[in-house]
């Protein structure tokens, strides 16, 4: 019998997607990054408000696509896709053009409802437009261009944030500014980082309707209802190992969703407004692209639970790194090229370990996920070993509105006729959000260990009682 034939070489509607794809993921980050900045600056939510509103938000868009992809299959993936970024466009629109409370809910539930659709109905086209044997190829550049729309997407909005910003009374930016009957505010240049957002979606609608086609099932089984759905979801957290697993997990990404719950509102009030947090951000994905492929061989023969152990020790780095910024004792550092902020050197490493620890994490968690589901039932709790990501964020998200309120508040709502001393005195402790968050790594490092442990004993202990195939083993 031949082998398969590798290949690089695939459907025209493989790259259609990949392509679509990359500005939905530009666009989603775009407006992301800021997203906490925006709600509170721009439509008037508290800290404490836009850390519920974000984390909810966060927590939906992982946990919808499990159940949208029904809805894909039904109507088919062309009007699927048409649907998705035809709301994501009015989402995002309505996000910028109309800054208020009600139609911020309403807009964000618009883009729970685009991305939602788009996340398995991209990757559904991957898949059914490669071979068994060419699939981790096929996934492979479909990750590559998940990660480019994200790098892109966070670099592009610091500059148009900027030029709106100093934007004077003519030119195109002012014309662009009459559109929305020159807003004024704080926060207003954000409605044209929502509306570059809508943009990005408008083009990935037109190239759907143009270029897009319906991919064939090719006799695959049919998608679960939603009932089905939703009963695999009670099934599979039913199972202790992978419920702790999930919630264990979670803390890793409470952490790593400071990115954009935390991260943005602290430099711009600690350090300014002329900050870039967009492309700070974007450290995280350029140290996991440089770095997963050697930290996945050096562990490629350690037991999973140790390379997630090792994500675990590292992770409350990037957070007490942050902290420290305050006990170097100087507002700028000479690198010798250039000076930097201090905040924004020790936030960049700090960004730098999150990212390097990702790298021991996101390769071996599914791995290891997979190892909690009884014999036959791998496909189903793979469907939802990603909620530990949702969890993490909703967790993440409402903890960083609670710290901001208390040590880094909005400048917005302090006493008016402080002079900088009184002002200042309000964020002296702002560093302590980091101690948190450091504690947050640290708690889920022991938890893990403890998880560890438990799981080992009684996998020895069903071996010698001649259990069978140990099949929590990792």
């Amino acid at each position: 019998m031949t082998a398969p034939k590798l290949t690089w070489r695939f459907p025209a509607n493989f790259w259609f997607a990949n392509l679509i794809e990359l500005f939905e993921r530009a666009a989603y980050y775009g407006c992301f990054i800021f997203l906490a900045v925006y709600l509170t600056s721009r439509i008037g939510f508290t800290d404490r408000e836009t850390g519920v509103v974000t984390g909810v938000f966060s927590f939906l868009l992982y946990l919808m696509p499990t159940f949208m992809g029904t809805v894909a299959d039904r109507i088919g993936f062309r009007k699927a896709l048409c649907t998705a970024f035809l709301l994501l466009t009015l989402g995002y629109a309505l996000l910028g053009a109309v800054p208020s409370k009600p139609t911020a809910i309403l807009a964000l539930l618009t883009i729970i409802s685009g991305a939602a659709i788009v996340k398995p109905v991209v990757s559904g086209t991957v898949a059914k437009c490669s071979d068994e044997a060419n699939r981790a190829r096929a996934f492979s550049l479909f990750y590559w261009a998940v990660n480019i729309g994200a790098f892109a997407g966070k670099s592009f909005v610091d500059p148009i944030r900027q030029a709106f910003a100093n934007s004077g009374d003519s030119g195109l930016l002012a014309f662009l500014k009459q559109l929305l009957g020159n807003p004024t505010g704080n926060g207003w240049e954000l409605q044209f980082v929502n509306l570059y957002s809508s943009s990005m979606a408008a083009v990935a609608l037109l190239l759907t309707l143009i270029f897009y086609r319906d991919v064939e099932s090719s006799g695959e089984a049919p998608r679960k209802t939603f009932k089905e759905l939703a009963q695999g979801l009670g099934k599979a957290l039913s199972n202790w190992r992978f419920a702790c697993l999930i919630v264990i997990t979670g803390f890793f990404w409470a952490i790593q969703g400071q990115l954009y719950a935390t991260m943005p509102k602290y430099l711009f009030r600690m350090v300014g407004l002329s900050s870039k947090p967009g492309w700070i951000a974007n450290i995280n994905p350029f140290v996991v692209i440089l770095c997963v492929i050697p930290v996945t061989q050096l562990v490629r023969n350690w037991r999973p639970i140790s390379s997630i152990a090792v994500s675990f020790l590292i992770i409350p780095l990037s957070a007490f790194t942050v902290s420290l910024a305050p006990l170097v004792g100087t507002k700028e550092v000479s690198l010798g090229f250039a000076t930097v902020n201090t905040i924004i050197l020790m936030m960049s490493i700090g960004i730098a370990f999150q990212g390097f620890a990702e790298c021991f994490l996101s390769p071996r968690y599914l791995e290891y996920a997979s190892k909690q589901a009884p014999p036959g039932e791998t496909g189903l709790y793979m469907g939802y070993a990603h909620l530990n990501s949702a969890f993490g964020w909703l967790f993440g998200f409402i903890l960083s509105g609670v710290l901001l309120d208390k040590w880094c508040p909005d400048p917005s709502k302090l006493p008016a006729g402080l002079d900088d001393a009184a002002r200042g005195a309000y964020y002296a402790h702002a560093h302590y959000i980091w101690y948190v968050f450091t504690g947050v790594g640290i708690l889920g490092f022991v938890l893990l260990m403890v998880f560890r442990v438990v799981t080992d004993r009684m996998d020895r202990a069903a071996s010698a009682a001649g259990g069978g195939e140990e099949h929590g083993k990792g």
